[in-house]
């Protein structure tokens, strides 16, 4: 069995990243691993207080650095707190976004540096590399009407479609560049569907 211990999930809003991760999961625990289920930004005391302020629409004045370097304090004290001591137990941890996310969200959507993100993330998670990284990935539109459809929109999910285009256009590439980490899955499937795919992939990667 391969070492796939810290394994992320990406994607853009309303692609269903808290139901995919429930199933890897089921599937891992199946396979007789003890698993950490965790979130970015968030996972700690800290990380979740932090969320609420970067999720409010009561904050859309907050310029893109301030966004970032919220976002890698929450990381820093998430690391420290629950991933780092997981996986020295020997845990699998799946965390729901990771700093792909960063990069496709700070990057790619605020415009912000692409070298000046990547310098901070070094800093912050240099020996930090997800195993498996699994991308859900759908269009747009179906991203806005799931979204819709859950009635209740936070300061992220109230961009507008170009910002979401270039989000999902940065994930893509990155899945492109690192092939052997990313496995991209079609989230504009059904449910079922979306979990036999994440079913498949984790068969793969641990019985190969």
């Amino acid at each position: 069995m391969k070492n796939y211990e810290f394994i992320t999930l990406e994607g853009i809003e309303g692609v269903g990243k808290s139901t995919a991760i429930q199933v890897v999961k089921r599937i891992l625990e199946e396979k007789g691993r003890d698993v950490v289920i965790t979130r970015e930004p968030g996972g700690t005391a800290i990380g979740e207080k932090v969320r609420d302020i970067l999720l409010s629409t009561q904050n859309n004045e907050m310029s893109p650095v301030s966004e970032l370097f919220l976002l890698l304090a929450a990381r820093a004290q998430h690391l420290a707190e629950v991933v780092s001591p997981a996986l020295a137990s020997g845990k699998c941890v799946v965390c729901d976004r990771f700093f792909d996310a960063t990069f496709a969200y700070q990057g790619a959507g605020r415009g912000l540096d692409i070298s000046i993100i990547k310098s901070a993330t070094d800093l912050i998670s240099p020996f930090f590399i997800p195993t498996l990284t699994l991308l859900l990935d759908a269009p747009v539109e179906v991203g806005f009407q799931r979204i819709k459809n859950r009635g209740h929109t936070d300061r992220f999910e109230e961009q507008n479609r170009v910002f979401f285009e270039r989000i999902r256009a940065s994930y893509l590439n990155r899945a492109r560049l690192e092939p052997k980490r990313f496995c991209v899955i079609d989230a504009s499937q059904s449910l079922g569907e979306v979990s036999n795919s994440i079913e498949l992939i984790l068969q793969d990667k641990f019985d190969s």
